[in-house]
């Protein structure tokens, strides 16, 4: 009786825990429109994952980076999380200027080229201060470890005060290989 009671007991801790580990925490995606105007009532840094659907790198970066428990914890946290499609051709009002894509399919949006600087790579990945002014863009794949350091630069507002190399230098990551 007692190794009946024993084992329901171990059966359903270990059910539970297996259970728990399942749950993953995701990034909240907003349009650009919806974290602009998120920001306007609850100011948030708004971090924009500029993507194209034919970027393998950039699906890598969805499967790999932004599935990472630390990552996605720290977006939701931190920033209104934002999925644009650098070739999209929906316009866009922003700052008082439409953005469009005036080539359509495969040429970039107006807005892409605006967050990106001119330098269209993907994927990049754009910041903007609660104020919606642009802080930077970031191109290139990011691993889960090469993104948690420029997130916490961006969100503890580090910039403002330390370069990036002794930033990086003294960062400690929440991430453990």
């Amino acid at each position: 009786m007692k190794k009946g009671i024993i084992t329901t007991i171990f059966l359903i801790a270990t059910s539970l825990l297996l259970l728990g580990q399942g749950k993953t925490e995701k990034v909240k995606w907003y349009s650009f429109e919806e974290a602009v105007e998120l920001s306007k009532t609850n100011p948030k840094k708004i971090f924009i994952d500029v993507y194209t659907d034919w970027c393998g790198w950039c699906k890598k970066m969805d499967k790999e980076t932004f599935t990472h428990p630390v990552i996605a914890r720290y977006l939701n946290e931190n920033f209104y999380a934002v999925k644009f499609d650098a070739e999209s051709i929906k316009p866009i009002e922003f700052a008082g200027n439409t953005f469009v894509n005036e080539g359509g399919n495969r040429n970039p949006h107006q807005l892409a080229i605006a967050l990106l600087q001119g330098r269209m790579s993907y994927p990049s990945i754009a910041y903007m201060n609660e104020n919606l002014q642009l802080l930077t863009s970031v191109p290139g794949y990011q691993t889960p470890g090469d993104l948690e350091p420029i997130l916490n630069y961006f969100a503890k507002e580090v910039y403002r005060s330390t370069g990036w190399t002794d930033f990086q230098s003294k960062f400690v990551s929440e991430i453990k290989d």
